[in-house]
């Protein structure tokens, strides 16, 4: 089968890499156009650009995917499937017709659950023990499609957004190569699916959850910390400085001690009593202007009084 790919970050990066790896044959990468980075604003191409390109896959960057002569060079190609992961721009009907077997997008979450921008931080915001992939039939709604198939697994106690991203990566990968082997040889089914009042939306993250409120439950702030990994980053003010917190832990019973104070600072980490009597222990942060470090490297060269 003739595939096209659409993608950009390194999510896409890690399901084009499985596809090339298993010898399907992808005839091209469509990706998002370079954009300047950095102080020096100079253009970055997006991953999924570097690496096709490393491998010999040509590579196309419409600025949209509306445009006819967009539309024209994709139908040239003429693609068996289309198979999309975090592109990053909704598609078109004219696009989503135009493959001969069907155009399929590997979502990271189980869906229904968590339609939209960021599911993988909303697990784990959420608390929930477990998540996944799922590979859809691509529909003009957003993540709407029928199910082709799903693959599940547990996200662990510590493990943050950013670490489960590139698990989830991986899975992807390796479900969307299973998608197309049963695309090709028939085997593929439709699941259609049901939406309802108990399914979230994931949508993006912004700056305004970064703030710790310290009346919450131990385990709510925790799961905060770990779900706006890598980005926001959840935050605290501790005697002017603001911290970017990384890295922090359930620490037991704070007794009687009001939500927000610091009731010990050591090489462990710097223990914060939070809401119904529970505690945090912080373990790795970064202070306005500093760089990240453990939370013992921090308290060296900025001692705490409790």
């Amino acid at each position: 089968m003739r595939v096209v790919f659409m993608g950009t970050p390194a999510f896409a990066v890690a399901v084009l890499r499985q596809v090339v790896e298993d010898g399907w044959d992808v005839v091209a990468a469509y990706t998002q156009p370079d954009r300047p980075k950095n102080r020096g604003m100079k253009l970055v191409p997006t991953p999924v650009k570097e690496y096709a390109m490393s491998v010999g896959i040509p590579v196309y960057q419409p600025q949209s995917c509306r445009e006819e002569a967009t539309l024209e060079g994709l139908r040239t190609l003429t693609p068996d499937v289309i198979l999309v992961a975090a592109y990053g721009k909704l598609l078109p009907q004219a696009l989503l017709d135009i493959p001969r077997v069907a155009i399929i997008n590997v979502h990271s979450s189980l869906l229904p659950q968590y339609r939209g921008a960021a599911p993988i931080n909303w697990a784990v915001l959420n608390g929930d023990r477990e998540t996944g992939v799922t590979v859809q039939y691509m529909a003009a709604e957003l993540d709407a499609g029928d199910i082709l198939l799903a693959e599940r697994t547990a996200i662990g106690d510590d493990e943050d957004a950013g670490q489960l991203y590139d698990r989830l990566a991986v899975l992807g990968g390796k479900a969307a190569s299973e998608a197309l082997r049963r695309l090709e040889n028939g085997t593929a089914t439709r699941t259609p699916q049901i939406y309802g009042p108990q399914y979230q939306y994931a949508s993006l993250l912004s700056r305004e959850m970064s703030p710790i409120n310290w009346n919450k439950r131990a385990r709510d702030i925790v799961n905060q910390v770990r779900g706006l990994i890598p980005w926001p980053c959840a935050t605290t003010d501790v005697a002017g400085t603001r911290w970017k917190v990384y890295r922090a832990e359930d620490a037991g019973p704070a007794g009687d001690a009001l939500p927000g104070t610091i009731l010990s600072a050591g090489k462990a980490g710097i223990v914060v009593a939070a809401g119904e009597g529970t505690s945090v222990r912080i373990t790795e942060l970064q202070a306005d202007g500093g760089r990240r470090m453990s939370a013992g490297d921090y308290l060296r060269g900025h001692p705490i009084q409790c």
